[in-house]
């Protein structure tokens, strides 16, 4: 009679961290899940201590006791070098200026560190988890404060030579026309995101025009977004002129990329028709032939706000299969 002895070993455990302007957010993943078993947020910035310190504080807080962490994988904005960690520039956090971000987690916590551009992963969750299952070329656009991309190609996330591709929010569609955030003028982020539409109307309504949001308080995408619902004209105006260049950008990335399928995320993307009507409209007007619109689908984003911590996931899952 044999005797057997089951030998049990520990379920690894991921811990994604996604870091944004406002808060950041981090939680663990049991390998082989898409549920978090601990999730938790913190802001970003507060009194003296620095988004580092927070950020290692909430991993510290949420790690698992008597368990294995494979890694730690970060989605954060800004240029950054996947493959060495640093982060050359990150809006709203003073001080990450060509940060080690990845050394500097290695070093306080001993496991493998990913670092990832936050719109990348969103991609990257995406294509694996969300709205892009199935296919295999796949653009994704998120439209919100302001325009990040991603790109998948042949089940590839595309990087380029130092992790900097896919910022399909900085192509110039106006030469010459507003200030980007990121310095030049007349990127599609200065119409289509959501403070170039807001501004857009305020601009308008300050030179004279008629606007139900004339006297408003504030004037934001949201604000306009409901104004145009309920057909002001300024606020479909500045809605169409969105879509309409969106839809421009848009043909061009199809001539370059030829996705099967397109996914807008982002809070201005919950505008629907109002953007998506005019996006369609100019993107049959500039595609240069109708083969890239065969097949074509254009979807919205699936995983909502979980975008940025299951894309890290993606991201770690995809790190452990390669060994």
């Amino acid at each position: 009679m044999k005797i057997g002895y089951a030998i049990i070993v520990p379920m690894g455990i991921f811990i994604t961290v996604d870091i944004g302007g406002t808060q950041i957010r981090a939680a663990t993943y049991p390998q082989g899940t898409t549920e978090p078993s601990n999730i938790r947020r913190t802001p970003t910035r507060s009194g003296d201590e620095s988004p580092f310190e927070r950020m290692c504080g909430l991993i510290q807080a949420i790690w698992p006791k008597g368990q294995v962490v494979e890694s730690i994988t970060v989605a954060t904005a800004g240029p950054l070098d996947p493959a060495t960690g640093v982060v050359f520039s990150a809006p709203n956090i003073p001080g990450w200026e060509n940060f080690p971000l990845g050394d500097a987690l290695r070093e306080r916590f001993h496991v493998p560190v990913y670092i990832g551009n936050d719109a990348n992963l969103a991609a990257l969750g995406e294509w694996r988890y969300g709205a892009g299952k199935g296919h295999h070329d796949v653009l994704y656009l998120t439209i919100s404060t302001g325009i990040g991309g991603g790109i998948i190609i042949a089940d590839k996330l595309l990087l380029g030579s130092r992790g900097l591709a896919a910022e399909l929010g900085h192509i110039t569609v106006l030469p010459g026309g507003d200030l980007c955030g990121c310095g030049q003028r007349g990127h599609l982020e200065t119409i289509a995101a959501g403070p170039g539409i807001a501004r857009y109307v305020r601009e308008q309504i300050e030179s004279g025009r008629e606007s139900s949001l004339k006297g408003a308080a504030q004037i934001t995408a949201k604000e306009v977004s409901i104004a145009a619902q309920q057909g002001d004209p300024l606020s479909v105006e500045a809605f169409t002129r969105a879509g309409t260049y969106l839809g421009v950008a848009l043909a061009d990335f199809l001539h370059i990329f030829n996705p099967s399928l397109v996914i807008f995320g982002g809070g201005v993307s919950f505008s629907g028709e109002i953007l998506f009507k005019p996006m369609r409209e100019a993107l049959q007007q500039h595609v240069m032939d109708a083969s890239y619109l065969h097949g074509l689908k254009i979807v919205t984003a699936a995983l909502a706000d979980e975008v940025g911590l299951m894309g890290a996931l993606a991201l770690a899952e995809l790190k452990k299969a390669e060994g």
